[in-house]
């Protein structure tokens, strides 16, 4: 059995991130599991998992940008953002116009600052936010820089209305809806989301916990399928040896810093730096290697 490479999950709501790696981990019977993207218990949507050596490849994707559906519900206020939290004040609900809520989701393309909501897990002071919330604890969070390539109107509501987004790594669904809802004069929660993309991995291709139980090796995709951004280089036996082995190699001028690297029978070896860059050649590290 593959014990090393990638699985596009469909996490369903319910459980939370590191539930889906525990279920992995006893299917498959293997300790090194990891995911990339942590998805809130109640949302579901696409959550890759990494097996085995394939977990060194979580950077790459975790630094991805992602898109979501999300529903907006005007009308109150939760401490936790969204519509399983403790109400905190409620209003009138006044839906405003379609004109206007197309103005003010297109308001929020482009580079920003978001403030991390209490119940997350950020860190501050080596505790994640979410246990300083549950203990009744309010602290000052640092804006962090976000970025939103496209936010569009789905359907609409009296209460609310549904929104895709394409967003970067980092930014909070949460935080965004209640930020809407300001703009539009309105107290709101975030009452649904699914997470349709993480970099190349598609909601329409994910996998349920039970499809991955019934056939596990045909879940696994392998591990170069995270890297589909990077160029490709097949390399020498006499290469192939030399990486392998953490020796940097010269090869023809690649125009990119990463490459990935393959052996002279097309098996993937792993991410290689180029390092320097001579006329027509360049010096070619090894950065991550898996096999």
């Amino acid at each position: 059995m593959i014990q090393s490479g990638v699985i596009n999950v469909l996490k369903p709501p319910g459980m939370t991130s590191h539930d889906v790696v525990a279920f992995i981990r006893r299917l498959y019977g293997i300790k090194r599991v990891g995911h990339a993207g942590t998805l809130d218990p109640a949302a579901a949507g696409v959550l890759p998992i990494f097996l085995g050596s394939a977990t060194r490849l979580v950077e790459y994707l975790a630094d991805a940008d992602k898109s979501y559906r999300a529903e907006l519900t005007f009308g109150f206020a939760t401490d936790t953002g969204d519509d399983t939290g403790n109400i905190l004040a409620t209003s009138p609900c006044s839906k405003p116009e379609s004109a206007q809520i197309k103005g003010v989701l297109a308001s929020f393309v482009g580079d920003s600052e978001q403030i991390p909501p209490m119940y997350s897990a950020v860190k501050i002071g080596g505790k994640k936010l979410y246990e300083l919330a549950r203990s009744g604890q309010v602290v000052e969070r640092k804006p962090r820089s976000i970025k939103i390539d496209a936010i569009s109107l789905v359907a609409e509501y009296e209460t609310g209305f549904l929104f895709d987004v394409t967003c970067s790594k980092g930014t909070y669904i949460r935080t965004l809806c209640i930020d809407i809802g300001n703009k539009l004069s309105n107290l709101a929660v975030m009452s649904f989301l699914v997470r349709t993309r993480v970099g190349n991995f598609y909601l329409q291709h994910s996998l349920t916990l039970e499809e991955i139980a019934a056939d596990r090796e045909k879940a696994i995709q392998k591990p170069d399928s995270v890297l589909t951004h990077l160029p490709s280089l097949v390399l020498s036996e006499q290469d192939s040896y030399a990486v392998r082995t953490g020796r940097a190699i010269v090869c023809d001028r690649m125009g990119a810093e990463l490459v990935k690297l393959y052996d002279w029978q097309k098996n993937f070896i792993g991410i290689g730096r180029e390092s320097e860059r001579t006329i027509g050649q360049s010096i070619l590290a090894p950065l991550k290697i898996l096999g």
